[in-house]
Protein backbone atom coordinates (compact mmCIF):
# COMPACT_ATOMS: atom_id res chain seq x y z
CA UNK A 1 0.00 0.00 0.00
CA UNK A 2 1.34 3.41 -0.96
CA UNK A 3 1.69 5.81 1.95
CA UNK A 4 0.50 9.36 1.43
CA UNK A 5 2.90 12.15 2.30
CA UNK A 6 1.95 13.76 5.60
CA UNK A 7 1.73 17.54 5.30
CA UNK A 8 2.69 19.84 8.16
CA UNK A 9 -0.22 21.13 10.24
CA UNK A 10 -0.28 24.94 10.18
CA UNK A 11 -1.21 27.53 12.76
CA UNK A 12 -4.12 28.56 10.51
CA UNK A 13 -5.53 25.02 10.60
CA UNK A 14 -5.38 24.99 14.39
CA UNK A 15 -7.13 28.37 14.51
CA UNK A 16 -9.87 27.16 12.18
CA UNK A 17 -10.37 23.95 14.19
CA UNK A 18 -10.59 25.91 17.45
CA UNK A 19 -12.82 28.62 15.98
CA UNK A 20 -10.45 31.45 16.93
CA UNK A 21 -7.97 33.71 15.18
CA UNK A 22 -4.33 32.82 14.56
CA UNK A 23 -3.14 35.50 16.98
CA UNK A 24 -5.22 33.91 19.73
CA UNK A 25 -3.66 30.51 19.07
CA UNK A 26 -0.23 32.12 19.22
CA UNK A 27 -1.01 33.78 22.57
CA UNK A 28 -2.24 30.50 24.04
CA UNK A 29 0.80 28.54 22.87
CA UNK A 30 3.16 31.18 24.23
CA UNK A 31 1.05 31.49 27.39
CA UNK A 32 1.30 35.24 26.99
CA UNK A 33 -1.42 37.85 26.55
CA UNK A 34 -5.15 37.77 27.20
CA UNK A 35 -7.42 34.77 26.56
CA UNK A 36 -10.05 32.92 28.58
CA UNK A 37 -9.70 29.47 30.11
CA UNK A 38 -12.44 28.27 27.75
CA UNK A 39 -10.43 29.52 24.76
CA UNK A 40 -7.26 27.88 26.04
CA UNK A 41 -9.05 24.53 26.39
CA UNK A 42 -10.41 24.78 22.82
CA UNK A 43 -7.04 25.70 21.35
CA UNK A 44 -5.13 22.98 23.20
CA UNK A 45 -7.75 20.41 22.22
CA UNK A 46 -7.26 21.38 18.55
CA UNK A 47 -3.48 21.22 18.95
CA UNK A 48 -3.75 17.73 20.43
CA UNK A 49 -6.23 16.51 17.84
CA UNK A 50 -4.26 17.79 14.85
CA UNK A 51 -0.80 16.98 16.24
CA UNK A 52 0.39 20.53 15.71
CA UNK A 53 4.08 21.30 16.45
CA UNK A 54 4.92 25.03 16.78
CA UNK A 55 7.60 26.39 14.44
CA UNK A 56 9.84 27.93 17.07
CA UNK A 57 12.37 29.47 14.72
CA UNK A 58 9.62 31.15 12.68
CA UNK A 59 8.21 32.58 15.89
CA UNK A 60 11.63 33.80 16.85
CA UNK A 61 12.18 35.62 13.58
CA UNK A 62 8.70 37.13 13.64
CA UNK A 63 8.99 38.43 17.19
CA UNK A 64 12.71 39.33 16.95
CA UNK A 65 13.22 37.85 20.41
CA UNK A 66 14.43 34.28 20.80
CA UNK A 67 13.60 32.26 23.90
CA UNK A 68 16.22 29.62 23.15
CA UNK A 69 19.44 29.30 25.16
CA UNK A 70 21.96 26.92 23.59
CA UNK A 71 24.52 24.95 25.59
CA UNK A 72 27.56 23.23 24.08
CA UNK A 73 29.10 21.12 26.86
CA UNK A 74 32.12 18.80 26.70
CA UNK A 75 30.59 15.77 28.42
CA UNK A 76 27.64 14.25 30.23
CA UNK A 77 29.60 11.23 31.50
CA UNK A 78 29.74 12.52 35.07
CA UNK A 79 27.56 14.82 37.15
CA UNK A 80 29.52 18.05 36.56
CA UNK A 81 27.80 19.37 33.44
CA UNK A 82 24.36 17.92 34.28
CA UNK A 83 24.62 19.93 37.53
CA UNK A 84 25.32 23.10 35.54
CA UNK A 85 22.41 22.39 33.20
CA UNK A 86 20.12 21.65 36.14
CA UNK A 87 20.94 24.97 37.76
CA UNK A 88 20.50 26.92 34.53
CA UNK A 89 17.24 25.18 33.61
CA UNK A 90 15.65 26.19 36.91
CA UNK A 91 16.10 29.89 36.12
CA UNK A 92 15.39 29.60 32.39
CA UNK A 93 12.11 27.72 32.87
CA UNK A 94 10.91 30.25 35.45
CA UNK A 95 11.46 32.96 32.84
CA UNK A 96 9.96 31.04 29.89
CA UNK A 97 13.24 30.32 28.14
CA UNK A 98 13.98 26.95 26.55
CA UNK A 99 17.36 25.26 26.99
CA UNK A 100 18.83 23.11 24.21
CA UNK A 101 22.20 21.38 24.45
CA UNK A 102 24.76 19.35 22.56
CA UNK A 103 27.93 17.49 23.59
CA UNK A 104 31.37 18.11 22.07
CA UNK A 105 33.29 15.24 23.75
CA UNK A 106 36.10 17.68 24.54
CA UNK A 107 36.78 18.04 20.81
CA UNK A 108 37.30 21.75 19.93
CA UNK A 109 36.50 21.18 16.25
CA UNK A 110 33.29 19.38 17.18
CA UNK A 111 32.50 22.28 19.50
CA UNK A 112 32.94 24.61 16.53
CA UNK A 113 30.53 22.61 14.36
CA UNK A 114 27.95 22.31 17.12
CA UNK A 115 28.18 26.02 17.94
CA UNK A 116 27.56 26.87 14.29
CA UNK A 117 24.54 24.56 14.23
CA UNK A 118 23.14 26.11 17.41
CA UNK A 119 23.64 29.65 16.13
CA UNK A 120 21.55 28.82 13.06
CA UNK A 121 18.56 28.80 15.42
CA UNK A 122 19.31 32.41 16.44
CA UNK A 123 19.35 31.73 20.20
CA UNK A 124 19.18 34.44 22.80
CA UNK A 125 22.44 33.14 24.26
CA UNK A 126 25.08 30.45 23.83
CA UNK A 127 26.80 28.90 26.84
CA UNK A 128 30.08 27.06 26.37
CA UNK A 129 32.64 25.55 28.74
CA UNK A 130 35.83 27.45 29.45
CA UNK A 131 37.75 30.06 27.46
CA UNK A 132 39.64 27.85 25.01
CA UNK A 133 37.91 27.60 21.62
CA UNK A 134 38.96 27.42 17.98
CA UNK A 135 39.34 30.64 16.02
CA UNK A 136 36.26 29.65 14.03
CA UNK A 137 34.15 29.24 17.18
CA UNK A 138 35.29 32.60 18.53
CA UNK A 139 34.64 34.34 15.21
CA UNK A 140 31.12 32.91 14.92
CA UNK A 141 30.22 33.70 18.52
CA UNK A 142 31.42 37.30 18.23
CA UNK A 143 29.53 37.80 14.96
CA UNK A 144 26.32 36.18 16.20
CA UNK A 145 24.87 39.13 18.06
CA UNK A 146 23.69 36.85 20.88
CA UNK A 147 24.91 36.79 24.46
CA UNK A 148 27.81 34.47 25.25
CA UNK A 149 28.50 32.87 28.63
CA UNK A 150 31.68 30.88 29.25
CA UNK A 151 31.27 28.48 32.15
CA UNK A 152 33.37 26.91 34.93
CA UNK A 153 36.47 29.06 34.49
CA UNK A 154 37.68 32.60 35.17
CA UNK A 155 41.31 32.16 34.13
CA UNK A 156 41.33 34.07 30.86
CA UNK A 157 39.61 36.81 28.87
CA UNK A 158 35.86 36.37 28.46
CA UNK A 159 34.22 36.92 25.08
CA UNK A 160 31.20 38.46 26.84
CA UNK A 161 30.22 36.99 30.21
CA UNK A 162 31.82 34.25 32.29
CA UNK A 163 30.73 32.42 35.45
CA UNK A 164 32.84 29.97 37.40
CA UNK A 165 36.00 29.85 39.47
CA UNK A 166 39.77 29.78 39.08
CA UNK A 167 41.03 26.35 38.11
CA UNK A 168 44.64 27.49 38.59
CA UNK A 169 43.85 28.62 42.14
CA UNK A 170 42.13 25.28 42.84
CA UNK A 171 45.29 23.46 41.75
CA UNK A 172 47.47 25.72 43.87
CA UNK A 173 45.33 25.24 46.98
CA UNK A 174 45.29 21.47 46.50
CA UNK A 175 49.10 21.37 46.44
CA UNK A 176 49.40 23.75 49.39
CA UNK A 177 47.07 21.52 51.41
CA UNK A 178 49.12 18.37 50.71
CA UNK A 179 52.40 20.14 51.47
CA UNK A 180 51.00 21.50 54.72
CA UNK A 181 50.06 17.95 55.72
CA UNK A 182 53.68 16.92 55.26
CA UNK A 183 53.49 15.04 51.97
CA UNK A 184 56.57 15.37 49.75
CA UNK A 185 56.60 12.40 47.34
CA UNK A 186 53.54 13.50 45.37
CA UNK A 187 52.31 12.05 42.07
CA UNK A 188 49.54 12.91 39.63
CA UNK A 189 46.95 10.83 37.77
CA UNK A 190 44.88 12.54 35.10
CA UNK A 191 43.30 12.39 31.67
CA UNK A 192 44.01 14.23 28.41
CA UNK A 193 45.15 17.71 29.52
CA UNK A 194 45.23 19.11 26.00
CA UNK A 195 41.52 18.42 25.49
CA UNK A 196 40.34 19.22 29.02
CA UNK A 197 42.00 22.62 29.32
CA UNK A 198 40.51 23.31 32.75
CA UNK A 199 42.16 20.16 34.13
CA UNK A 200 45.35 21.38 32.48
CA UNK A 201 45.10 24.69 34.32
CA UNK A 202 44.60 22.89 37.64
CA UNK A 203 47.66 20.74 36.96
CA UNK A 204 49.74 23.83 36.13
CA UNK A 205 48.61 25.57 39.32
CA UNK A 206 49.37 22.44 41.32
CA UNK A 207 52.92 22.24 39.97
CA UNK A 208 53.43 25.99 40.57
CA UNK A 209 52.49 25.59 44.25
CA UNK A 210 54.77 22.57 44.61
CA UNK A 211 57.67 24.61 43.26
CA UNK A 212 56.84 27.48 45.60
CA UNK A 213 57.01 24.98 48.47
CA UNK A 214 60.44 23.67 47.38
CA UNK A 215 58.91 20.43 46.10
CA UNK A 216 58.50 18.88 42.68
CA UNK A 217 56.10 16.40 41.18
CA UNK A 218 57.63 12.96 41.68
CA UNK A 219 55.81 11.20 38.83
CA UNK A 220 52.70 11.42 36.70
CA UNK A 221 50.37 9.11 34.78
CA UNK A 222 48.18 10.77 32.15
CA UNK A 223 45.79 8.49 30.31
CA UNK A 224 44.29 9.10 26.88
CA UNK A 225 40.55 9.59 26.60
CA UNK A 226 37.96 10.88 29.03
CA UNK A 227 38.16 10.71 32.79
CA UNK A 228 36.47 7.77 34.48
CA UNK A 229 36.59 5.70 37.65
CA UNK A 230 38.17 2.87 35.66
CA UNK A 231 40.90 5.14 34.27
CA UNK A 232 41.60 6.43 37.76
CA UNK A 233 42.08 2.87 39.03
CA UNK A 234 44.28 1.95 36.06
CA UNK A 235 46.25 5.19 36.26
CA UNK A 236 47.13 4.74 39.92
CA UNK A 237 48.08 1.10 39.35
CA UNK A 238 50.50 2.10 36.57
CA UNK A 239 51.87 5.04 38.56
CA UNK A 240 52.61 2.94 41.65
CA UNK A 241 54.23 0.24 39.51
CA UNK A 242 56.91 2.82 38.67
CA UNK A 243 56.92 4.90 41.87
CA UNK A 244 55.95 2.71 44.80
CA UNK A 245 57.34 5.21 47.33
CA UNK A 246 54.78 7.96 46.66
CA UNK A 247 53.04 9.24 49.77
CA UNK A 248 50.24 11.24 48.02
CA UNK A 249 48.53 11.37 44.62
CA UNK A 250 46.58 14.29 43.16
CA UNK A 251 43.90 13.30 40.65
CA UNK A 252 42.45 15.44 37.88
CA UNK A 253 38.93 15.00 39.32
CA UNK A 254 36.84 12.96 41.75
CA UNK A 255 35.96 10.29 39.17
CA UNK A 256 39.63 9.47 38.77
CA UNK A 257 40.29 9.81 42.51
CA UNK A 258 37.53 7.32 43.34
CA UNK A 259 39.10 4.85 40.93
CA UNK A 260 42.38 5.31 42.79
CA UNK A 261 40.58 4.86 46.09
CA UNK A 262 39.06 1.55 44.95
CA UNK A 263 42.48 0.38 43.74
CA UNK A 264 43.90 1.00 47.20
CA UNK A 265 41.04 -0.91 48.84
CA UNK A 266 41.57 -3.86 46.50
CA UNK A 267 45.35 -3.94 47.07
CA UNK A 268 45.26 -3.36 50.83
CA UNK A 269 46.95 0.03 50.61
CA UNK A 270 46.08 1.97 53.75
CA UNK A 271 44.61 5.45 53.15
CA UNK A 272 46.01 7.93 54.09
CA UNK A 273 48.80 6.39 56.18
CA UNK A 274 50.43 4.64 53.19
CA UNK A 275 49.01 6.81 50.41
CA UNK A 276 46.98 10.02 50.47
CA UNK A 277 44.44 10.74 47.73
CA UNK A 278 43.12 14.16 46.67
CA UNK A 279 40.47 14.88 44.02
CA UNK A 280 38.52 17.75 42.50
CA UNK A 281 34.80 18.64 42.08
CA UNK A 282 33.30 17.55 45.40
CA UNK A 283 30.92 14.94 44.00
CA UNK A 284 28.26 13.57 46.34
CA UNK A 285 29.61 10.03 46.08
CA UNK A 286 32.92 11.20 47.49
CA UNK A 287 31.18 12.18 50.73
CA UNK A 288 29.70 8.74 51.34
CA UNK A 289 32.72 6.52 50.75
CA UNK A 290 34.02 4.80 53.92
CA UNK A 291 36.57 7.60 54.10
CA UNK A 292 35.17 10.87 52.68
CA UNK A 293 37.28 12.07 49.77
CA UNK A 294 39.66 14.99 50.28
CA UNK A 295 38.85 17.32 47.39
CA UNK A 296 37.81 20.73 46.09
CA UNK A 297 34.05 21.33 45.98
CA UNK A 298 32.91 23.49 43.05
CA UNK A 299 29.58 25.41 42.84
CA UNK A 300 28.29 23.75 39.66
CA UNK A 301 24.55 24.20 40.16
CA UNK A 302 25.10 27.79 41.26
CA UNK A 303 27.23 28.40 38.17
CA UNK A 304 24.28 27.39 35.98
CA UNK A 305 21.83 29.52 37.94
CA UNK A 306 23.99 32.66 37.86
CA UNK A 307 24.77 32.22 34.16
CA UNK A 308 21.09 31.88 33.30
CA UNK A 309 20.20 34.91 35.42
CA UNK A 310 22.75 37.02 33.55
CA UNK A 311 21.10 36.02 30.27
CA UNK A 312 17.55 36.60 31.52
CA UNK A 313 18.51 40.03 32.88
CA UNK A 314 20.48 40.92 29.72
CA UNK A 315 23.32 41.89 32.06
CA UNK A 316 26.39 43.85 30.94
CA UNK A 317 29.55 41.93 30.07
CA UNK A 318 31.20 40.68 33.25
CA UNK A 319 33.08 37.84 34.94
CA UNK A 320 31.54 36.28 38.07
CA UNK A 321 33.98 34.33 40.25
CA UNK A 322 31.98 32.06 42.56
CA UNK A 323 35.04 30.58 44.24
CA UNK A 324 35.34 27.01 45.58
CA UNK A 325 35.68 25.16 48.87
CA UNK A 326 38.50 22.87 49.98
CA UNK A 327 37.10 19.75 51.67
CA UNK A 328 39.65 18.18 54.04
CA UNK A 329 37.91 14.80 53.97
CA UNK A 330 39.71 11.73 55.30
CA UNK A 331 41.85 10.51 52.40
CA UNK A 332 44.64 13.05 52.90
Amino acid sequence: MELKHQTTVTLAEVAEAAGVGESTVSRVLRNHGSFSDKTRVRVMAAVERLGYVPNRIAGTLASNGSRLVAFVVPSLSNIVFPDVLRGASTVLEENRYQAVFSVSDYDPHKEEALTAAMLAWRPAAVMVAGYEHTDGTIKRLRASGCRIVELLDVDGDALDMAVGFSNRAAGRQSAAFLLKRGYRRIGYVGHDLNRDTRAGKRFSGFCEALAAGDATLADREILAGASSVENGRLGLEQLLARSADLDAVYFSNDDMALGGYFHCLARGISIPSQLAIFGYNGLDIGRVTPQPLSTIRTPRVETGKVAAQLVVNNSPSQVVDLGFELIEGATA
